[in-house]
């Protein structure tokens, strides 16, 4: 169907839409008024929800089955959490959905609460339909931070014996099916120099001088895998990326500084090893740097933190997932993206996994977010054709 002829966006997903949007559930604070509203409207269709917490009980994921036929089922998933909108320059309340024209603007309104809201309101016509496989709702909380929600919620459905056939993972791809994006692994850099007076400069140890030598490492390994990386052009970025974003350190222009922390991350390719990546930052920095700092002061030291570890996803053409997901979007084409998502958490789980999705992930985190009318009512589209092919068998 020509995206011009696409009948209207039904009032109940509309609804759900504004309803999703208004609630704060930006990844610093809790997304609890969200998941037990949505386990509270899933039981008033007879559907019950297992919920697994974090830590502190401050946040959860939600994992719901419309349990119909004996058929291994298919999970529409997707993330609750939305990023900040502090220091944005937003036109219209970013916690109220806003429709201008075909544009619906408001925070997660393309990553992601569109793609939770059409599933939701599809959930009454799933629960009433005679299926001859399950369909499968997972919510998770905490995506945008590393996707730390889906891992509990995965663990919980392994831990149960619960195994679907495929997960579609609903972030914004503008409903085209998505087989592979990069892995991603982010860390932290604590350099332990000495301070002193900076007169007296070779008595201290420059946390900063050396944290800017491991980074210049860092930045010609990026150098090496731009040059010399076997490429993948199925990317926009066809190979393995590594950049430091964040740097600190110092207390005054006349001090030699204590200490200096960075961040630093790699995206790397379905294939390639983030493991030997990792091993040559630290062994640079072990073998190399530690022993120059510990030559003026034993008691000085570099250590790392992983900040965060996502594996990347790599479905292949010929994966049974794929073809349901090209057949419901009437799509043909694949595509493959940088960003990270909680697929490669569910393929590394065993479960086949494809990323479809209403809305651009050009317009997802910046300001004025917004999610076409089009692409919202493509993807209802979607979830009627899987009803039908779930009651076909």
């Amino acid at each position: 169907m020509n995206p011009t002829q696409m009948p209207p966006v039904r009032p109940e997903t509309l609804a759900m839409i504004e309803r999703l949007i208004g609630f704060d559930t930006t990844s610093r604070g809790s997304n609890l008024g969200l998941i037990e509203w949505v386990r509270d409207y899933l039981k008033g269709l007879g559907v019950e929800s297992r919920l697994t917490y974090d830590a502190a009980g401050n946040k959860a994921n939600l994992f719901a089955t419309v349990q119909k036929g004996g058929k291994p089922g298919i999970v529409l998933s997707g993330h609750t959490d939305v990023v900040p909108v502090d220091g944005q320059n937003w036109s219209s309340d970013p916690f109220k959905a806003t429709l201008k024209g075909d544009k619906l603007y408001g925070r997660g309104s393309c990553d992601m609460k569109s793609y939770l809201a059409v599933i939701l309101a599809m959930a009454p016509r799933f629960a009433a339909a005679e299926l001859k496989a399950p369909i499968h709702f997972a919510l998770s909380y905490d995506e945008e931070v590393g996707c730390i929600g889906a891992r509990g919620l995965l663990e919980d459905l392994a831990r149960n014996n619960i195994r679907p056939a495929g997960a579609i993972i609903g972030e914004p791809t503008s409903m085209q099916p998505v087989i592979a994006h990069k892995g991603k692994r982010s860390y932290q850099c604590c350099v332990r120099g000495k301070e002193a007076h900076s007169a007296l400069t070779p008595q201290g140890v420059n946390a900063i001088e050396y944290a800017a030598r491991i980074i210049t490492y860092i930045r010609h390994m990026a150098e090496r895998m731009r040059d010399c990386e076997p490429r993948d052009h199925g990317f926009d970025v066809p190979f393995t990326t590594l950049q430091t974003g964040v740097i600190s350190g110092g207390t005054a222009g006349n001090i030699v500084p204590r200490e200096c922390n960075f961040q630093f991350e790699f995206r790397y390719l379905p294939g390639a090893d983030p493991d030997a990546l990792e091993r040559e930052i630290k062994d640079y920095a072990e073998r190399v740097i530690l022993p120059e700092m510990q030559r003026t002061d034993p008691n000085t030291g570099i250590s790392f933190e992983t900040r965060a570890e996502i594996p990347g996803l790599n479905t292949t053409e010929q994966d049974q997932v794929t073809y349901l997901a090209q057949a419901l979007s009437r799509n043909k084409s694949t595509a493959k993206v940088a960003y990270a998502t909680e697929g490669g958490l569910f393929q590394q789980a065993g479960i086949p996994a494809i990323i479809c999705g209403p809305g651009s992930i050009e317009q997802a985190h910046k300001p004025d977010e917004y999610v076409t009318l089009t692409q919202v009512a493509l993807c209802e589209s979607f979830m009627e054709r899987l009803l039908e092919q779930m009651c076909a068998g």
